[in-house]
């Protein structure tokens, strides 16, 4: 096994904060990792940085009315620091607007281009009209072919998971402007992944059937069973690292492309600052690569990524690519869209000191092998029986103990006692599965020791036999700070923050992990401890409400809805249920209603109106009066149905600028969910009118 470890992070989008899911998929895991590899006396570079050229960036930019950079900006400080402020030991975070990066992604092309790895191909791309511009992927929304959602873009769909082209969606539109995009010749740069097909099946299929996790290794398989087809790596945007060649004005690196390269850049960047050689981690066969990932950049980081390298020739392959599934909140999936997450900065502000017992939810939640649920309640069983309850009481009462009876000074004890190899034996077992990348399964060994300590000290009673049996009493407080100095040593790739407070309790240095597994006694009789403190709190009912209601709160305010049904003295046209015929909608409309019981304040406050443009429209099957709509409503593209197809055309309503009830209840009709409802209203004709602004705004603008 190497002795250099170079393990990296999945680069995190430069376009908001980071959320629970974010850190129990990739970043926590790798931080463990690392941290263990550390403890090991290897010589390792944990590198991870700032995606900010990717679509979702310009995207939030032109929503926000700022630029891209402005966006990058701001959250690459946001992200930073709350991985800093959550104990991930990064040795290098930088991000891909950096000069370095710039270079070597431009370099690495460019080394690709004089090897006449790409092909250079005119093809029809997709283009805006009245934006002007040619469609990145993520500008591009349409039917998926796979599994027919309505939402998927250009490069993916989110449902599903299916890479695509945009040229293979059903009816897409553009994001800038809702119109049908049309057909434009362009030149781009082509990397022919058909070629690489040989070479990932054997590297992957065959040379790391074995040791590579099954949803990695399962996707790599479908994607080579399938065919690989030629990917451009470069596209027609002007946010992104500038293609360097001549006549590539307007043309930039595919983010997929630079974001990887990454790696190498930030690698780079830490040499330079350490006196390193980056050329050991990336160019020596010696070192090992590892990728953590969520498992929907698989096939970037398997197939890809590993195909550029390759045609480099000058890198080393990832050893391997421990992908982690989905976590989702409530059983909910987290939304960034409908603020349905736990962003990781506002844990830290609102759980001060208590970054580990996060830490430790997550990973005791860690999804694996297949999508797991994070809750509230949950998490405050974790910690109040767990950290606090096992962990945290047996330190105490080990601690408190042999301040009580010995002055803080570790008591006599048989070095040879049975109960020390449960130490090592932990250890070991930790080890193994931290190696195999079994996070949960080394968290639970390392419990069962704390539980081992706490059996130990509740069979032995020391308390009691101080009084007929001093030697005894002696012996087993000594045995309990064997097992909570290892605990101090063990619990750090987990609890880095518990870790560090106990190393300073029982006054002790950190520790090699090998010496923890060999030694048999981690702390000498007549040693001095400092005092005890609480390492865990409990945590209260109310606060763990105050969080479930916040929640709820959210999910009233931000619910992605598309149609309103309500009561019938409160029914809007546009809401109108499909079995009700027009006929009746008229002639309820005809009939003036009272005024409705008066509201407070506080319940109009709670209604959410904007501005929205309709981006697609078309007629729901066998259903003469329903239009199904794609609507940008500036917070996020969302699906509406309306009882109005006998008033409009879907062709006339295209591009169209109307008012939208965003924080509305979703419900299903005809089998389609509808998020919001549209604003109408009728003429004295009995034609039914759209609620619009007077003049264009922007989409999300709230009304009111």
């Amino acid at each position: 096994m190497s002795n250099r470890k170079l393990i990296t992070a999945a680069l995190p989008y430069a376009n908001g904060p980071v959320h629970i899911g974010h850190l129990a998929g990739v970043y926590i895991p790798a931080d463990v990792y690392a941290r263990f590899q550390r403890r090991l006396g290897k010589d390792v570079a944990f590198i991870c940085g700032s995606d900010e050229h990717g679509i979702p960036i310009t995207i939030r930019a032109k929503k926000e009315g700022v630029s891209p950079q402005d966006i990058v900006d701001k959250y690459h400080a946001i992200i930073k620091k709350s991985f800093a402020d959550l104990g991930i030991s990064f040795d290098e975070y930088s991000r891909t607007t950096s000069p370095t990066h710039y270079q070597v992604s431009q370099d690495f092309f460019l080394t690709l281009y004089n090897k006449g790895k790409f092909t250079e191909e005119v093809s029809e791309q997709y283009f805006d009209e009245q934006a002007k511009e040619f469609l990145a992927d993520r500008y591009i929304i349409g039917t998926c072919p796979n599994c027919g959602n309505e939402n998927a873009y250009g490069d993916q769909c989110e449902k599903c998971g299916i890479t695509l082209s945009p040229s293979e969606l059903i009816n897409p539109k553009s994001v800038l402007s809702g119109n049908p995009p049309i057909l434009k010749e362009t030149k781009n740069w082509y990397l022919p992944l058909n070629e690489y097909e040989d070479f990932l099946t054997e590297w992957i299929l065959e040379g790391h059937k074995d040791d590579w996790k099954t949803n990695v290794y399962g996707q790599v398989k479908s994607w080579l069973s399938d065919g690989l087809k030629p990917r451009a790596m470069t596209r027609d945007l002007n946010w992104g690292i500038p293609v360097p060649l001549p006549n590539a004005e307007g043309k930039v690196l595919y983010v997929w492309f630079d974001a990887p390269i990454g790696y190498i850049s930030f690698t780079q960047e830490w040499a330079a600052k350490t006196g390193k050689n980056w050329k050991d981690y990336w160019q020596d066969p010696q070192t090992e690569l590892i990728h953590f990932i969520g498992k929907d950049n698989i096939v970037f980081h398997c197939i890809i990524f590993p195909a550029m390298m390759k045609a480099h020739g000058d890198y080393i392959l990832p050893t391997n690519v421990p992908a982690f599934e989905f976590l989702n909140l409530e059983n909910e999936k987290i939304s960034t869209s409908r603020n349905w997450a736990v962003w990781a900065h506002e844990y830290v502000e609102e759980f001060p000191g208590q970054q580990d017992v996060l830490r430790y939810a997550l990973l005791s939640s860690a999804p694996e092998t297949k999508d797991n649920n994070f809750t509230w309640k949950d998490f405050q069983t974790k910690n109040n029986s767990e950290l606090v309850g096992i962990f945290g009481n047996f330190i105490n009462r080990v601690a408190v103990l042999i301040h009580k009876y010995y002055g803080g000074i570790i008591p006599a004890g048989n070095a040879e006692a049975e109960e020390l190899l449960e130490i090592k034996k932990s250890a070991a077992e930790i080890a193994q599965y931290l190696e195999n990348f079994e996070i949960r399964n080394s968290l639970t060994a390392l419990m069962n020791l704390a539980r081992f300590g706490n059996q130990y000290l509740q069979i032995e009673e020391p308390w009691k036999t101080i009084k007929v049996d001093p030697k005894k009493a002696a012996h087993s407080l000594f045995i309990g700070a064997q097992i909570a100095v290892a605990l101090a040593q063990l619990s750090e790739p987990f609890m880095p923050f518990s870790s560090e407070k106990l190393l300073q309790m029982f006054n002790v240095e950190k520790m090699n992990w090998e010496d923890i597994e060999t030694k048999t006694i981690l702390i000498e009789t007549g040693h001095q401890i400092n005092e005890a403190s609480l390492l865990f709190s409990k945590i209260e009912d109310s606060t763990i409400e105050f969080q479930i209601q916040k929640l709820e709160n959210t999910k009233e305010e931000n619910k992605k809805v598309l149609t309103l049904n309500p009561s019938p003295k409160e029914r809007d046209l546009s809401s109108k249920n499909a079995s009700e015929s027009h006929e009746e909608l008229a002639a309820q409309t005809e009939i003036l209603t009272p005024v409705k019981d008066e509201i407070q304040f506080d319940d109009f406050a709670k209604i959410d109106l904007r501005t929205a443009t309709i981006i697609t429209a078309e007629k729901v099957d066998k259903a003469d009066k329903l239009l199904k709509f794609t609507v940008d409503t500036g917070v996020d593209i969302r699906t509406v149905v309306s009882g109005v197809a006998e008033s409009f055309s879907p062709e006339e309503l295209i591009g169209k600028q109307v008012m939208i009830l965003l924080n509305l209840a979703p419900r299903k009709i005809r089998g389609i969910e509808s998020q919001g409802m549209l604003l109408l209203t009728t003429k004295s004709d009995g034609k039914l009118t759209f609620v619009t602004p007077d003049e264009p705004v922007e989409n999300g603008t709230i009304v009111g």
